[in-house]
């Protein structure tokens, strides 16, 4: 016999979908093509140019491109609807790109060192003015980049590590852009990869807090726009809740956060009304999908099976 799900009403998967607008994957496919065709220019003006400057920020452009894909496949796999092998479908892929895209552009800050250093110790010969001009079409194309990302920042982790990418990105090609000004006027050739190595800290600065948010995100830490403090004093300030206790929060994808708990209520009379008010303050404080379990005083569950001390009023 065939099985079937049983849900509730209100209960079922059909509305826990990724809330990321359809329209940030034309805006990311935009992104892409703007930014692979400006890699390509790139790195070709720096290998007839001889600028490790051009050819760094290229590398680093590169691995841009790399994390905007997976982190458009990753949007895309959110959107897939669960099933009984993965009851919350993939939504976690997306917390997984944006750790993995942090992870490349380590890589890519580390190989931009190494060359830099290389070239400090033996300077070549570079042409300031193809520097200026190729870096200044990186200004607009990562500019563009980053007014089109902008919008949707704050709703998703891999729209905001693909923003401040491109936002910083813009910045390194002013960088570059005074490197090439310098050059021209000076000739002080030491200047290429000096940028290279300014260029370097500002990825490292500009990822570190997405690597270790993306990190605590894998570990099941609490989500960084989870209130956990406001939710332990509105549930502490309930009226009818005697205490609380098996508080977990935790993310399902880089937008949406679930969380379980246990309530011991006075009494079982005003139980639903009192989960509804938990709920509400789970929703406000950052956690759309909330699990909760209500006991009496009498039967409170032990220590060992919730995990956590009681805790309340």
């Amino acid at each position: 016999m065939e099985k079937q799900e049983r849900t509730l009403p209100g209960h079922g998967h059909e509305g826990h979908h990724h809330n990321v607008p359809a329209s940030v994957s034309a805006v990311f496919i935009l992104c892409i093509v703007l930014n692979l065709l400006f890699v390509i220019i790139e790195a070709a003006v720096g290998f007839v140019s001889d600028s490790v400057g051009l050819l760094s920020d290229a590398g680093h452009n590169l691995s841009d491109v790399f994390s905007l894909l997976i982190a458009l496949l990753a949007i895309k796999m959110a959107t897939v609807r669960a099933g009984r092998k993965f009851t919350y479908g993939y939504r976690k892929l997306t917390i997984l790109a944006s750790l993995l895209n942090a992870v490349i552009l380590l890589v890519a800050v580390g190989a931009i060192i190494i060359e830099s250093v290389s070239r400090l110790n033996s300077p070549q010969d570079v042409s300031g003015a193809a520097i200026s001009w190729t870096a200044g079409i990186g200004i607009l194309v990562n500019g563009f980049t980053a007014w089109l990302l902008m919008r949707d920042q704050d709703r998703d982790l891999n729209i905001r590590g693909a923003f401040l990418h491109m936002a910083m990105d813009t910045l390194v090609s002013a960088g570059v852009v005074v490197s090439g000004i310098v050059i021209s006027a000076t000739g002080i050739l030491w200047i290429d990869p000096a940028i290279s190595l300014v260029i370097a800290a500002v990825i490292l600065v500009s990822t570190f807090n997405m690597l270790k948010e993306s990190l605590f995100l894998t570990m099941d830490a609490v989500p960084e726009t989870a209130d956990m403090e406001k939710i332990e004093d509105g549930l502490s300030g309930i009226d009818g809740i005697l205490g609380w206790h098996h508080i977990h929060v935790w993310a399902i994808s880089t937008t949406e956060n679930a969380a379980t708990v246990h309530l011991v209520l006075e009494n079982a009379d005003r139980m639903e009304e009192i989960k509804a008010k938990a709920r509400q303050l789970f929703r406000s404080a950052g956690v759309a999908h909330c699990t909760i379990e209500c006991e009496l005083p009498g039967s409170v569950c032990e220590e060992k099976e919730c995990g956590r001390e009681s805790a309340g009023r």
